[in-house]
């Protein structure tokens, strides 16, 4: 067995009810996931009997609210769109990157706390984003790599979305991906604020605020549940 991200909760050092730190499969350490802010919140939620918690992350607080039953709406803040917030290596038009590789060209970019990269095809079956997506994720305009997400749009509120995840690679569900998505499509005028983003591993809503605020909502599910013997954890070492 594998996994896409480890996920650390910890004490919060602020405001927040916790802090969430996450680790992709690769070891790296990354800001923000939408996904795993979703489930950690449903957690905290069951824990401690509230229907909303907020979650300190490198990217800045989250705020989570349970919508219906296990379904859960996370804030995940004001979308950059600037050249150095994404960050890119050097100043670039963001709605029409220079970023091609085959038929995937034409991106826009996007921060939503981690740096994605959008493409808009006619078929996102039809792209071996398995095999464009490692090339993409460490183009040189990327300093701190790239999330790569191609994206069709089905109609003026709904999106098919496939992420390679830097630092992760094919991956189910991207819930800061779906997000990037909705705000490249609705900044080219090809979506609606709020619409719904279909997966491999489900679908996701996003709704972009009048404020600029992007929220995310989907279920959260319980999976399994496991023990890891302290030793096989050093902190000094692992953290």
């Amino acid at each position: 067995m594998g996994c896409d991200q480890v996920v650390l909760i910890e004490s919060p050092s602020g405001e927040g009810t916790a802090a969430m730190r996450i680790r992709n499969a690769d070891g790296g350490e990354v800001a923000t996931c939408g996904n795993a802010a979703r489930c950690v919140a449903l957690l905290l939620m069951k824990e401690n009997g509230e229907d909303r918690v907020s979650l300190e992350t490198a990217a800045g607080l989250i705020e989570a609210v349970r919508e219906d039953s296990d379904w859960i709406r996370i804030d995940i803040g004001i979308a950059k769109t600037d050249w150095r917030a994404i960050p890119l290596k050097e100043a670039a038009d963001t709605l029409h990157l220079d970023l091609c590789d085959g038929e995937l060209r034409d991106a826009v970019a996007v921060s939503m706390g981690n740096p994605h990269a959008i493409f808009f095809v006619e078929d996102v079956e039809q792209v071996s984003l398995a095999e464009v997506g490692p090339r993409l994720e460490h183009a040189p305009i990327f300093p701190e790599r790239a999330n790569i997400g191609v994206v069709q749009v089905l109609s003026e509120n709904r999106l098919r979305l496939r992420v390679w995840e830097r630092g992760a690679g094919l991956t189910l569900a991207c819930g800061t991906g779906a997000c990037a998505a909705v705000v490249a499509a609705n900044r080219r005028g090809l979506l609606r604020p709020e619409s719904e983003v279909v997966q491999d591993g489900g679908t996701l809503a996003v709704r972009i605020r009048e404020d600029g605020h992007v929220l995310l909502s989907g279920p959260a599910a319980w999976s399994f549940k496991g023990e890891l013997p302290s030793e096989f954890i050093d902190r000094k070492q692992a953290i």
